[in-house]
């Protein structure tokens, strides 16, 4: 009998951590799939959030005269003018106004009216159009959006019960050395993605309707899905190449790296820079560059930290007696 027990024992240890593994996997679906029903419901508003790297598109250009066409609530513009085509526009380097179309009554006539008016400070100035093609198309959006804001949203729950999974086969020092990790981790994590939301995605997408242009193409017209399976893309892919960081860190940690490495594979990084680029976010020349620089910027970072650390035990090492 006791045999019998020895032989079990491990067996049931097993299958022990395989339903706890499975309980928490379970309960990461059952969050994401929550945040997910609640992001279909906030759709709007989250499209409308993807929406801001277009209104901030002419970010380091010289802010320059619109004008705006409004029927009803059917707006069509803004379209850059100049003085000369439009004498009449307010003072400033840069007036933005709106034309309304109306109608009135002349006798038994319906005159057309034409109003100006400034388009104001938080006037909608966006100069590109998302369209949808087909009557699934938008379906089809909510649901990507909602899949990217879920995963997002409910990050803290999943972490937590996969962690609860992980953390009782650590000891108190590795714990803390995690914590500290996953601490950095979120930091770049949210510095990726702030910096292509108000920075890159911006100089992303008006360098594309530049290039646009230059073919002799119009650039004024978008489908919707794509451009936001593109932002999402990018955001989270810029999120997750800004852990390259600490993956570079951990490496010179446990030793696998040194600072002579990191100096010696300056040159390999600026490809492999390129290519999580193409991987992460869009395989196309203006995002890989655009992901490119701020990656290989952090490797650089990795080189000093690097050196500092190697420095710091040597001076540890001198100071400890033989």
């Amino acid at each position: 009998m006791p045999a019998e027990a020895e032989e079990t024992g491990p067996k049931k240890s097993f299958w022990g951590h395989l339903n706890d593994l499975r309980d928490a996997l379970i309960r990461s679906a059952i969050s994401i799939a929550i945040a997910l029903v609640v992001c279909l419901f906030a759709s709007p508003w989250i499209v409308a959030v993807l929406m801001g790297p277009l209104r901030h598109m002419h970010l380091f250009e010289k802010p320059k005269p619109t004008v705006t066409l409004q029927i009803g609530d059917t707006k069509i513009g803004p379209f850059v003018v100049t003085r000369e085509q439009f004498p009449g526009l307010p003072p400033g380097d840069a007036p933005n106004v709106v034309f309304r179309i109306g109608a009135a009554p002349m006798g038994k006539e319906q005159v057309a009216t034409l109003t100006m008016e400034p388009a104001g400070a938080g006037a909608d100035l966006i100069d590109i159009r998302l369209h949808n093609f087909s009557p699934a198309e938008s379906f089809m959006v909510a649901f990507h959006v909602a899949l990217f804001a879920a995963l997002a949203v409910s990050s803290p729950f999943w972490i937590y019960f996969m962690g609860g999974f992980i953390l009782p086969a650590l000891n108190l020092k590795e714990r803390s050395v995690i914590f500290s990790w996953l601490g950095w981790s979120a930091a770049l994590f949210v510095a990726g993605v702030l910096s292509t939301y108000f920075v890159l995605l911006p100089v992303a997408l008006r360098a594309a309707v530049q290039y646009s242009r230059v073919l002799g193409f119009s650039a004024s017209d978008w489908r919707a899905e794509e451009y936001i399976n593109f932002v999402c893309k990018f955001i989270f892919g810029m999120g997750l190449g800004f852990q390259f960081p600490l993956v570079v860190l951990f490496l010179v940690k446990i030793g696998v790296l040194t600072h002579a490495h990191l100096t010696k594979f300056r040159r390999h990084v600026a490809v492999l820079s390129l290519i999580l680029g193409a991987v992460l976010t869009t395989p196309e020349v203006v995002t890989q560059v655009a992901m490119a620089i701020p990656l290989y910027l952090l490797y650089e970072v990795c080189i000093w930290i690097a050196w500092y650390w190697e420095r710091k035990k040597r001076k540890a090492e001198g100071a400890t007696p033989a």
